[in-house]
């Protein structure tokens, strides 16, 4: 997840645009701030020569948020970025659970260099379809739980809901998915450890 520097660059423009609004009312001012944190943080990628993918992401994601926000001078409409995106990311993990390629192991395939061999295995097929369905879950619960309260016009809690729903939530399924898919694998013994004979 990037460590604590990609923690921040997730969290802190939504929570400044979240305090910022509740505290003034301000929409231009808390979306200002909002993009200018994605921006110092871009900045700071590049200045440093890290890999900056994340941070254009987000720096992109917060724009155009705010640009929708802006245009139709609804703070509310500042989160409907994040309902495309999870809707997106929620069907495609479910479809693909669906139609027998699940996604989980498609990556964990690439990762671990096997490509589509995983499908041939019953177990890992098994297991890349329960967490594909896992994280088919995770986004539309986002969406069940915050779109009542987009069309309720409620800033306030909706963006206390997203960043309770964001990286609290992501984090731990991605601890366990990573942990379960690891588990499916042989571990390659170490130069110290003899061979089994």
């Amino acid at each position: 997840m990037g460590g604590w520097r990609g923690i921040l660059e997730s969290v802190l423009p939504s929570l400044a645009f979240l305090v910022l609004y509740t505290v003034t009312t301000d929409l231009v001012l808390s979306l200002a701030v909002s993009v200018g944190i994605a921006v110092v943080f871009t900045a700071i990628r590049l200045i440093t020569r890290t890999p900056p993918a994340a941070a254009i992401g987000g720096l992109v994601a917060t724009g155009a948020a705010a640009a929708l926000a802006l245009w139709t001078g609804r703070a509310e409409d500042n989160f409907v970025w994040g309902f495309v995106t999870n809707g997106a990311y929620g069907t495609a993990f479910l479809v693909s659970a669906l139609v027998g390629w699940p996604l989980i192991g498609l990556i964990a395939g690439f990762l671990m260099g096997e490509g589509t061999a995983w499908r041939q295995d019953p177990r890992k097929r098994r297991v890349y379809f329960w967490l594909s369905l896992a994280w088919a879950g995770l986004f539309a619960a986002r969406l069940a739980v915050q779109l009542p309260l987009y069309f309720a016009g409620d800033v306030t809690a909706l963006g206390t809901l997203k960043l309770v729903m964001g990286l609290p939530l992501f984090a731990p399924l991605l601890a366990v998915t990573w942990l379960a898919a690891r588990a499916l694998y042989p571990r390659a013994p170490s130069k110290d450890e003899p061979a089994e004979q």
